[in-house]
């Protein structure tokens, strides 16, 4: 019952240090930096969202109705679905000045869009969210409502 095991090499599993403690090797290290830079910036909340991904159908709507977001308001809009992810939402509605957009926040990808216009006789259903995004003006650029106490 004598049997033969193949010869495997030994790996390093640990970068090696050299006697003053500095790294001699480039392993243990990513292309871009440390695993505990990412895990710091993760912890702290830091991260950029996710960029948005607008699927083939939303990016044809968008070119027939003459959307144009500006990249202010696509990076506002990128945090606050970022937001609802982490709320475990997973379709939000996201109302800006100018567009309606249908967003899938567990994908970041928008999945149709609208007019802001053509929202308003609209019935969205299978959505469990909704964004509403200020104008850059902030509430005194929109029109004054009837019951609206702001004068």
């Amino acid at each position: 019952m004598d049997q033969s095991y193949p010869s495997i090499p030994l790996q390093r599993t640990a970068p090696v240090r050299s006697l003053n403690g500095t790294r001699e090797s480039g392993q243990g290290k990513n292309q871009t930096g440390h695993f505990s830079d990412y895990l710091q910036q993760a912890l702290s909340g830091q991260s950029e969202p996710a960029a948005l991904k607008i699927s083939k159908h939303a990016g044809e709507r968008m070119q027939e109705r003459g959307i144009e977001l500006d990249d202010s308001t696509w990076k506002q809009i990128s945090t606050k679905v970022a937001e609802a992810k982490k709320k475990g939402l997973d379709e939000t509605l996201v109302l800006a000045d100018d567009a309606a957009l249908i967003v899938s926040a567990k994908n970041a990808t928008v999945i149709t869009a609208m007019d802001r216009s053509e929202a308003g006789s609209q019935i969205f259903s299978n959505i469990n969210g909704a964004i509403i995004l200020e104008s850059p003006a902030g509430p005194e650029g929109r029109p004054q409502l009837p019951n609206d106490r702001r004068s």
